[in-house]
């Protein structure tokens, strides 16, 4: 049988499978990207960039080709407090966000629904059409690497499940502060609103789906108190659109993120982080780490991305406050 062969198949163009790509690249490790979707592709994401992500691309933020809206503070609101919390964040649109780090990783990328895995002598085969000695599980919270080697043995743990409604769109809003809701009504979660570069804005909602289930609510009606909200509050104005639904695992009990020589980044391995389901960052620092894995031939060490959201934002702001003294 004649396959398109490669050191490394990655399943998944996304942030977590271009990072591994392009780490793959730079040690001169061939690898094969497989996406089913033709990028650019819509991506409805708040897009929330810390500057640890830019670090880690060793890419200066002025560099960055496409919009980056800057933000120098957050506006956070709790049912009992509201305050203004100093930053120094980013936010991207994942429509060239994404293409962008595919296309600078340098890998041969291929339009390809992964249907069928399976395990060869010395690697795997992909739908008879690809043959990787490793493989990478990139696809996000549905990919197929992981419903393939990890679904039965390593299941996701259900109370770390987070349901979501967002859409992203253009439109001129006035007020250029993200806003932050937690707690909002007593959701199990937090809302945003991000007005980005070129006249988008992006909001959403996000909440634990087994503590939803719990109180008897719907993210449905969550969403509509949220849309009345913004609103009220100015910032939103004759909304008539339908929300993108999705859902992720955020960080909970350890997960198995290798089976020999197939390995999980990104949402694939539940990275988002716990506080904040944040995904990017732990997207291209897993991809990394796979990638140096395999150049190495070492252990997969994930412990070192963090699980909170929290730290990296406090600590960005404190910068922020010492330049400007």
């Amino acid at each position: 049988m004649s396959y398109q062969k490669t050191e490394v198949l990655i399943v998944g163009g996304g942030p977590a499978g271009a990072a591994c790509a392009g780490a793959l690249r730079q040690n001169g490790v061939d690898c094969l990207v497989l996406d089913k979707a033709t990028f650019p592709r819509s991506k409805p994401c708040a897009g929330w960039i810390t500057p640890e992500i830019f670090q880690a691309l060793k890419v200066n933020p002025a560099d960055y080709p496409h919009g980056l809206t800057t933000f120098r503070s957050f506006r956070i609101e709790f049912p009992r407090a509201k305050f203004k919390l100093p930053v120094r964040q980013y936010a991207i649109r994942r429509y060239e966000f994404d293409e962008w780090l595919l296309n600078r990783s340098g890998a041969t990328v291929v339009n390809h629904e992964v249907k069928t895995i399976v395990t060869r002598s010395g690697g795997y085969e992909i739908d008879g059409k690809f043959f990787g000695k490793n493989l990478v599980g990139a696809g996000g919270t549905h990919c197929p690497v992981y419903r393939t080697f990890f679904q039965s043995t390593a299941p996701r743990d259900a109370d770390a499940l987070v349901i979501a409604r967002e859409d992203e769109f253009p439109y001129r809003t006035t007020d250029p502060q993200c806003r932050l809701w937690f707690s909002e009504n007593d959701l199990p979660g937090y809302a945003w609103f991000v007005p980005k570069t070129d006249g988008y804005v992006n909001f959403g909602i996000g909440g634990l789906a087994v503590s939803l289930k719990q109180k008897g609510e719907t993210l449905k009606q969550h969403w509509d108190l949220l849309q009345q909200r913004l609103e009220e509050a100015g910032l939103l104005r004759d909304y008539t659109r339908r929300p993108v639904g999705h859902y992720y695992y955020r960080r909970g009990r350890p997960q198995r993120v290798r089976h020999e020589n197939a390995f999980l980044a990104g949402d694939a391995a539940s990275l988002a982080t716990y506080d904040m389901g944040e995904g990017i960052r732990a997207a291209i620092m897993s991809g990394q780490r796979v990638a140096q894995a395999i150049v190495h031939d070492s252990a997969y060490d994930i412990t070192a991305i963090p699980k909170y959201s929290l730290p990296s934002i406090l600590k960005s702001g404190l910068k922020s406050l010492v330049s400007l003294s």
